[in-house]
């Protein structure tokens, strides 16, 4: 469960990319990639927040943006009050140095192993960030650290993974070092980005077990990315944390796991929740709740509201203006950019599109 206190904000973050225009001709014009486009998150000391998507949906891109990875081109990232692409500018006299951010926000990649060095064992990959952040540690000491946090993450006995190299582990266990690895540094936040995708289903759960273990533990927030909707809601329910879901670079719904799963606001939420089996395809809908399955290019997205293209419920209005984000409960921790979770707007007398309805779909709720 989060506190009050806000250790990293989003506000109206943008990264757009470039990219060269199609064809044969090398003076055609470059064509913009909205990978994130405008959204806004704050996340809370001891916080857990799951994003969720379909490939190309933006959230690596956001997850990285997050953590310093890549620089936004709108918008700002801050961590406890200072921008921290600000603070890493040779001119600036930031609050906070930019060293200790890039301490602070840690990332645990899809694939370890790529980021361990092969031709060092563990210990020595492991001691690596310890001789740069804390100098005055001598060599048993960090040795013993090492040694103490492998143990931690279950991997015994430590002294005998410690000299192994990455070849000799198992892709739970380089999953373990590059966990060890970030909370070395005592971070204020970890990028776990896929970080359990890779691994064998028997693998996922008990991965994820540990990561909500140890966040407890060392206090530590968690940014959660993934394209599973299932491993999404096992962190954010577990944690009391929140779920995210995002569409073509957008953030559209944002709130307690349990209320986004069992109430679910906008559209492409409920289409998320119909292909993930476990969380009641059975009681829903036998085909998608969708018009179009293909997801629209990110380079020229739709007008309006982007999901509008596929959504089972657009009309005119969701065609020609984007809605604005919204609170759906009393607190405000329940979020949707959608017209139809706003009883008196324009949208409920605005005409469907084809193959559209208006009509109050209420078979996703308990209620």
């Amino acid at each position: 469960m989060s506190s009050d206190e806000t250790v990293l904000s989003l506000s109206d973050l943008e990264v757009h990319f470039e990219k060269e225009g199609g064809g044969l001709n090398p003076f055609s014009d470059r064509e913009t990639v909205r990978a994130v486009d405008g959204v806004s998150l704050d996340i809370g000391a001891n916080d857990v927040v799951a994003i969720v998507g379909e490939s190309g949906s933006g959230k690596t891109t956001l997850g990285k943006a997050a953590v310093g990875l890549q620089e936004p081109t709108g918008g700002s990232v801050s961590y406890r009050g200072q921008d921290i692409w600000q603070a890493k500018g040779w001119r600036s006299n930031p609050s906070i140095p930019h060293d200790e951010i890039r301490r602070s926000l840690q990332i645990i990649h899809q694939d370890p192993g790529s980021a361990l060095n092969p031709n060092r064992t563990v210990l020595s990959s492991l001691s690596a960030p310890l001789k740069k952040w804390e100098p005055s540690l001598g060599p048993e000491d960090r040795e013993a650290r090492v040694l103490h946090f492998i143990e931690r993450v279950g991997m015994t006995p430590p002294h005998d993974y410690a000299h192994r190299y990455p070849h000799q582990l198992s892709g739970g266990e380089k999953q373990r070092v590059a966990l060890v690895r970030a909370l070395l540094m005592n971070p204020d936040l970890i990028l776990a980005d896929e970080a359990v995708s890779a691994l064998d289903v028997s693998l996922r759960v008990e991965m994820m077990d540990l990561l909500l273990e140890l966040q407890t533990q060392f206090d530590t927030s968690f940014l959660f990315i993934s394209h599973d909707l299932s491993n999404a809601r096992y962190i954010a329910e577990h944690a009391d944390g929140r779920l995210g879901v995002m569409y073509l670079g957008e953030l559209v719904e944002l709130g307690p796991a349990d209320e986004v799963l069992r109430n679910p606001q906008h559209p492409y939420t409920k289409v998320l929740k119909w292909a993930t089996p476990e969380l009641g395809r059975d009681e829903g809908p036998s085909e998608p709740p969708v018009r179009e399955i293909d997801i629209p290019d990110p380079v020229n997205p739709p007008s309006g509201c982007r999901f509008h293209t596929r959504c089972p419920n657009a009309t005119e209005r969701c065609k020609r203006t984007a809605p604005d984000v919204t609170s759906v409960d009393s607190d405000g921790r329940h979020r949707v950019a959608c017209y139809r979770s706003t009883d008196d707007d324009a949208y409920w007398n605005s005409d469907p599109l084809d193959g559209a309805t208006v009509a109050i779909d209420d078979t996703t709720t308990d209620d």
